[in-house]
């Protein structure tokens, strides 16, 4: 119980931060945002995806690109902790060990979670319907907290261990990135054959694939399988190694 409660505790000192520093979201929105809208407007005409309006095939592969753009900071905020000394003597006080990283892990998940609000939000403006029922809205929103979770989780090892701030958020440009070798803005049968077998075989196609499927109400077959042993690996993989980290920081 009293891990709980500091975890707590560091929770609301960290999302009180954010709310001091909205700028800190609408930074996280504007690359997804901006991307939506190019895609939409600029390339969507040209784009054959077998759908009638290509924001409902593009949504899923956005949603993923803001949930690694937003743990970038809090792979930032460990690191400004660790570096002004404020990690070592939260260690030094009677607080339990695991509640420091996971007051942060908490936050990165509720501040991804109202970037995804909004850019659903935004989408619903731009024209993207769902014909999915409540299970498949819950089941959409499960892989996408195990896909942020396994994410924060791999943020915590740069945040815990960089020599620099550029060092701490740079590993989420490759994150960023990878959706755009996957089927997340065009489907993989159109890629040349050495890109088409990297982006059948990387994680965020899977993802993006399952979702489809369920906000669309159709069938998922293996994908979801795929998908969630991916972020279940991920995430298993990412806290061994930033339990780690963690030991040789405190």
């Amino acid at each position: 119980m009293k891990a709980l409660r500091d975890t707590g505790v560091l929770f609301g000192r960290s999302m009180r931060h954010i709310g001091r520093s909205p700028d800190t979201i609408i930074t996280v929105l504007i690359t997804p945002v901006m991307l939506m809208l190019l895609f939409v407007y600029v390339f969507g005409g040209a784009i054959q995806t077998g759908t009638d309006n290509y924001v409902n095939y593009l949504l899923p592969g956005i949603l993923l690109i803001a949930i690694a753009s937003g743990i970038s900071y809090t792979a930032f905020r460990l690191f400004s902790d660790v570096q002004t000394g404020l990690f070592t003597r939260f260690t030094s006080m009677p607080i339990g060990r695991s509640s420091l990283l996971w007051g942060h892990v908490l936050t990165s998940m509720v501040s991804n979670a109202i970037s995804i609000v909004v850019i659903i939000g935004i989408g619903l403006l731009m024209g993207f319907r769902s014909s999915a029922g409540v299970l498949a809205w819950l089941a959409v929103a499960g892989i996408l907290a195990l896909f942020t979770l396994a994410l924060t989780w791999l943020a915590v090892i740069p945040g815990l261990t960089a020599k620099s701030i550029d060092g701490a958020s740079a590993f989420a440009y490759p994150l960023i990135f990878l959706p755009f070798i996957s089927s997340a803005f065009v489907p993989t049968d159109t890629m040349p054959t050495p890109v088409r077998v990297f982006a059948e075989n990387q994680p965020v196609t899977s993802i993006v694939e399952t979702l489809q499927s369920l906000l669309h109400d159709q069938p998922v077959g293996n994908d979801i399988w795929v998908a969630l042993a991916w972020c279940v690996g991920i995430a298993a993989v990412a806290y061994f190694f930033a339990m780690r980290a963690y030991r040789r920081v405190r």
